[in-house]
């Protein structure tokens, strides 16, 4: 049980610092759609550079070890496309309805809940990538401490953009600050968890190369959100320009933060 400390405390670090991006609402106007257009790029930038730079590589990596690379490639794949479909039924059953009572005025309400319901799934998005991402700090840390505290710096790092894309959105939409910043604790909070969980279902239940499968997975689920919800939105409430400087923004800073790994 001691050897598995350490590697928690990096663990719990690393998704910990979605944190510091929830607090960059603090320095946000609430009624600054400039602000919610490029942010809302800046989301969708986040999730299709993790996706397809990052978890798309890796899932054929890891599939590889116990697959020939064909197997892998098409297992990868099929991971992907089971993203897809987890996604559309996330989608489904988070109805776009309008609460009533959220705001007076009909057309508002509308549209703050769409924002809203925008930082709902991206929430959810985030929170399922940091549930491999967690597993993977921490099975790299219970093996070689000296491998696994740079990786816990690099997941840091690229977790502070998380954190501003789950809150910015929320904020906007609720005007609470300290709520957008529980939903980024949320989604941080997940890596430990995802850390633990993963790798005593994967010591009891499941084969080790789910982890691959799951990878591919989340990648499908990031992608579809992205296309589907978060840049539509981000046109909607900016022009063209400002959801482009979102998204170059949101990719710019992820690969900054990868280059540690």
């Amino acid at each position: 049980m001691e050897n598995y400390i350490l590697p928690l405390i990096l663990t719990l670090c690393a998704g910990m610092s979605t944190l510091l991006g929830g607090f960059i609402t603090f320095f946000v106007k609430r009624d600054n759609l400039k602000a919610l257009s490029i942010g809302l790029g800046f989301s969708a930038g986040v999730m299709i550079y993790i996706s397809l730079n990052d978890l798309m590589a890796e899932a054929p990596e890891i599939l590889a070890s116990y697959y020939s690379d064909v197997t892998a490639k098409v297992f990868t794949f099929l991971g992907f496309l089971l993203g897809i479909v987890i996604a559309v039924l996330i989608d489904y059953f988070i109805p776009d309805h309008i609460e009533s009572d959220f705001l007076s005025d009909s057309n508002q309400c509308n549209q703050q809940h769409r924002i809203r319901r925008a930082g709902l799934i991206t929430a959810i998005a985030v929170t399922l990538h940091n549930f491999p991402e967690g597993m993977a700090t921490f099975l790299v840390a219970s093996q070689d401490i000296r491998l696994g505290i740079p990786v816990a710096i690099a997941i840091a790092i690229h977790n502070i953009p998380e954190g501003i894309a789950i809150a910015l959105p929320i904020f906007h939409a609720t005007g609470k600050k300290r709520l957008a910043v529980l939903y980024s604790f949320l989604s941080g909070i997940s890596e430990p968890i995802g850390g633990l969980i993963g790798v005593a279902l994967i010591k009891t239940i499941l084969p080790s190369q789910s982890i691959g499968i799951m990878t591919a997975a989340v990648a499908g689920i990031m992608v579809y959100l992205s296309f589907d919800t978060l840049l539509p939105l981000a046109r909607e409430y900016g022009e063209n320009h400002h959801v482009i400087i979102g998204i170059v923004s949101g990719m710019l800073l992820m690969s900054f933060g990868l280059v540690f790994l």
